[in-house]
């Protein structure tokens, strides 16, 4: 009997120990399960995050191709709008680019998908701390953190320069609005900086050819337009007179004494004083108006849908402007003028500039410091005579 119950109750631990042996595998089993799942969980994260990082790339490529094409800031702006909506799909955005002063940026493109980000028309430099120190900066008053000085809304915004080649060319914004803003503004850091990056090369080859287009278009003195621009200008305003039947005039300008300024004062005071006669014809001259560097002190200035008339009296008033610039540079500064225009006085491109040349020359000869007009056609008084309409 007692060997019966010794038996009973060895088979019943074995079957406890049986028992417990399998819980503890099963756990064993769980645990390394669990493991094993979150090791699948992390390895299809880090998939996930490789092909979000490769189609972010791809991009970034892809905007990097099309900005090769872009001529000007609204091409460029357009391009980064398009790739920053697909990469950035919860933020707005701004680009921001230096005028030709560089004393402020101007707004060259901005998208919004909140009232809250109200990018401004202009910024300036001092009020930026990203600009001043050449470091993205995440402005989210809501966190305390140091915030620029310029508004931008009610939203918390990522500011990044965009340099290439040593120099700054714009500032990149980028804008949240959602409870998380600086997490999500931290976690877009990378993303921001590889389209700013991308953006600062287009933005200095944007700026390289404007520079180059103006040192072929422009005088690198005065800044005026060259005579070779001046002469392709000429031909369009003179087919477009004729076609559309209206005057187009033009000033022949001569600064008198020009050698003797430059033998009593110096080349440099003779340069002063060239900058500032074309500052003061480009200030008082219609935008239409093509003013250019004929040739050392000689300018010309081109005057579409201006009668002779009108165009000697604008003449008269630069010549009195050009002669106030004796008191600023404390020497004798003057100006001779000839007036010609067509149809009054000629019929042609080819005759137009001459005609105007030889008004000069009258002036010249007439003593200086004042304007001359070209014989009109159709008068009976031969057509070389020169009429003296102003002097000083």
């Amino acid at each position: 009997m007692a060997s019966i119950f010794t038996e009973g109750a060895v088979s019943h631990g074995f079957a406890a120990v049986a028992a417990i042996g399998a819980i503890a595998t099963l756990a064993v089993g769980i645990r390394y399960g669990r493991r094993a799942v979150a090791e699948l969980d992390s390895h299809l994260k880090l998939i996930d995050e490789a092909g979000e990082a490769r189609r972010q790339l791809e991009e970034l490529f892809a905007m990097t191709d099309m900005l090769q094409a872009a001529e000007n800031h609204e091409d460029a702006g357009a391009v980064l709008r398009a790739s920053a909506e697909r990469l950035l799909p919860g933020f707005s955005g701004a680009l921001y680019v230096f005028n030709n002063s560089r004393d402020r940026l101007d707004l060259a493109k901005s998208w919004s998908r909140s009232e809250d980000f109200e990018p401004p028309c202009t910024l300036f430099p001092d009020n930026c701390w990203a600009l001043k120190r050449g470091k993205p900066h995440i402005n989210d008053a809501r966190s305390g953190t140091l915030c620029c000085l310029h508004p931008i809304g009610g939203s918390s915004t990522i500011e990044v320069p965009m340099m290439a080649r040593g120099q700054v060319f714009g500032l990149l914004v980028f804008a949240s609005e959602a409870p998380d803003a600086l997490e999500r503004l931290t976690d877009l850091l990378r993303v921001a900086r590889a389209l700013a990056d991308s953006m600062s090369l287009a933005l200095s080859n944007i700026t390289l050819r404007e520079k180059l287009r103006t040192q072929s278009l422009r005088d690198p003195l005065t800044g005026l337009y060259n005579r070779r621009y001046m002469e392709d200008a000429l031909e369009r305003y003179i087919s477009l007179a004729q076609r559309t039947g209206t005057a187009t005039s033009v000033l022949m300008i001569d600064l008198d004494n020009f050698k003797r300024l430059n033998d009593d004062y110096g080349h440099a005071k003779g340069d002063a004083v060239l900058r500032d006669v074309a500052g003061q014809l480009v200030g008082t001259l219609r935008p239409s108006d093509v003013v250019a560097r004929y040739g050392g002190e000689e300018l010309l200035v081109i005057m579409p849908k201006c009668s002779i008339d009108n165009a000697a009296a604008k003449a008269e008033i630069l010549r009195k402007r050009i002669e106030g610039l004796s008191e600023i540079h404390a020497a004798q500064i003057s100006a001779s003028f000839g007036v010609a225009a067509v149809p009054e006085t000629a019929t042609g491109a080819a005759d137009l500039v001459p005609m105007a040349d030889n008004a000069l020359y009258a002036a010249k000869q007439a003593g200086k410091n004042r304007v001359v007009i070209a014989s009109r056609r159709g008068k009976a008084e031969d057509k070389s005579a020169l009429r003296l309409t102003a002097s000083a």
